[in-house]
């Protein structure tokens, strides 16, 4: 039987506040940095396709890491993947600002991303064991605020540093990231607290991976998952290069990426009415539609102001996958291994962050920086589509099917 910890309602409060304040700082070490980097590697040379490459690196050490973490999560405690998740961004951002060429700062962008996978596969486990069913929608979208936090706070911060000398400029504002980034620690200690039942031994039953991912909902949570990251994955790391190519100032464009991050908060601060009002399936079907709608039209040639109002609509449309897709996953997965569930779905996004990227690279480079987002618009369409099948028809802890519990629990 996994080892599935409880806490009372004010010490869920205090862990969750703590959770949110950590990711915070470590998700906006990762969202100046992403930006930073794609600014450094233009300053050495770097066109469009070597700027897709290097952010698909970011994603490619993790694509390994996933599945054992999670297993390894499944059999013990979460805490530890916390710190060490942390000195690896923190690690990855600073040897980025100093590195010399393209080659090392791939390489490095690949650490930072490993790091942010223990982070966040560890930070997810924490949220599915010490949540009731019946606050696990509300949890994990109260978690994912402090991701938003840090994309809020993270390119505003790069903007605000990048100037005249993007080499230069560039360099500092991956040494701040790491800086910034190492608060996070403050937050991760005790954070995991051990309930009456036992901890899974070695020898706990390991379902397959195959089983896994033939339970239904969670291939359909791991591809919107996989979509919305990549959104705004690339807006991150392309926004910056379609501003150079309009004229946009930097700290204008780290403005732009805030808009979007802030949005995506107050989508996440009201999802419990949304949720109460029209329920999960149509909400994630009619928010992943208008999200690719919005991203093709990205390759217009708006105005800031437009570009403004656009992205904070945007923001809000994609705050609803990411924390519905954890509470499908964890639902659909066996009990046993929702770790390596959710690690799986990290999977999913990262092979999105390893293949968008590429694609958008190469679109990039023949049809322009603002091709990219008519790429993520498909995405987000289908999407859309696999959000109209809904989730696994089983069972909840209390007994109801998956679809109407899920709107009884937010009454």
């Amino acid at each position: 039987m996994p080892y599935a910890p409880r806490a009372s309602a004010g010490t869920n409060r205090a862990w969750l506040l703590r959770l949110v304040l950590a990711f915070g700082f470590a998700q906006g070490a990762v969202s100046m940095a992403r930006p930073a980097v794609s600014y450094r590697a233009l300053a050495l040379g770097a066109d469009e396709r070597a700027v897709g490459v290097i952010a698909g690196v970011y994603a490619l050490l993790p694509l390994f890491a996933a599945v054992p973490l999670g297993r390894r999560t499944d059999r013990g405690r979460c805490a530890p993947l916390l710190p060490l998740g942390v000195l690896l961004i923190s690690g990855g951002c600073a040897l980025s600002g100093t590195a010399g060429s393209l080659g090392a700062m791939a390489l490095w962008s690949g650490v930072m991303g490993l790091g942010h996978l223990a982070f966040v596969i560890g930070a997810q486990s924490i949220v599915a064991r010490q949540s009731p069913p019946e606050q696990q929608d509300r949890n994990f979208g109260h978690f994912t605020i402090g991701a938003s936090l840090g994309q809020l706070a993270g390119p505003v911060a790069a903007g605000a540093v990048i100037g005249g000398d993007r080499s230069h400029t560039s360099a500092l504002a991956l040494l701040l990231a790491a800086a910034g980034g190492a608060f996070a620690l403050l937050w991760t200690w005790r954070i995991e607290h051990r309930g009456p039942g036992p901890a899974p031994g070695p020898r706990a039953e390991r379902p397959p991976v195959g089983r896994i991912l033939r339970a239904r909902g969670v291939p359909a949570g791991m591809f919107i998952s996989l979509a919305v990251l990549s959104a705004t994955d690339i807006l991150t790391a392309y926004l910056p290069v379609v501003g150079e190519e309009r004229g946009i100032a930097p700290a204008v464009v780290g403005v732009l990426l805030s808009l979007r991050a802030g949005a995506t908060i107050a989508c996440r601060l009201v999802m419990g009415p949304m949720l109460r009002w029209c329920g999960r399936r149509a909400l994630l079907t009619a928010t992943c539609l208008a999200a690719g709608l919005l991203c093709a039209a990205l390759a217009l040639p708006l105005p800031v102001g437009a570009l403004a109002v656009l992205l904070a609509v945007l923001g809000f449309c994609l705050g609803v996958g990411q924390p519905l897709s954890m509470t499908t996953v964890v639902r659909a997965a066996p009990a046993e291994a929702r770790s390596t569930a959710l690690a799986l779905r990290l999977t999913g996004n990262r092979l999105g962050q390893v293949a968008a990227p590429a694609a958008a690279g190469l679109l990039a480079g023949t049809a322009g920086a603002a091709a990219p987002f008519v790429l993520l618009g498909g995405l987000l369409v289908l999407a859309a589509g696999l959000g109209l099948r809904g989730e696994a028809p089983q069972a909840d802890a209390e007994g109801k099917p998956a679809l109407g519990a899920a709107r009884e629990r937010v009454r």
